[in-house]
């Protein structure tokens, strides 16, 4: 059991990195249909860029273990906010299990940002 908890942080900032890292890799593959999507909402579609950034930077610094803290606390309050911006139909179940999810993404950062990287991990602290 104690491997499992020393490994246990570092295979979880792995799979929520992971999901971060690919989620603005795609972005780039179809930046104009993000745009769309986000000017869909009312929000300009040059914030596509941003968003791409902060995605793919969120991504690196949780599967390193780079400044966790602060990355994954930015983290949460970006999942809040696109899952109401961009998934606040609840009469389509699809955009309430993303509103779901994206809630539930936050709460695994905040778990980081309340215990760290552990100790596999460029943060020892």
């Amino acid at each position: 059991m104690d491997k499992l908890a020393l490994y246990a942080p570092l295979i979880a900032r792995i799979i929520i990195g992971g999901f971060f890292l690919l989620a603005g890799i795609g972005k780039i593959g179809d930046v104009a249909g993000t745009a769309g999507y986000m000017q869909s909402v009312g929000l300009p579609g040059f914030l596509v860029w941003p968003a791409i950034i902060f995605e793919i930077g969120v991504g690196l610094c949780m599967i390193l273990g780079f400044k966790t803290r602060i990355v994954a606390l930015a983290a949460a309050a970006f999942c809040v906010v696109t899952a109401v911006l961009f998934h606040n139909n609840f009469a389509d179940q699809t955009q309430m299990i993303m509103f779901l999810k994206n809630f539930s993404i936050a709460g695994g950062f905040l778990m980081f940002f309340a215990h760290g990287a552990g100790a596999v991990a460029l943060d020892k602290a």
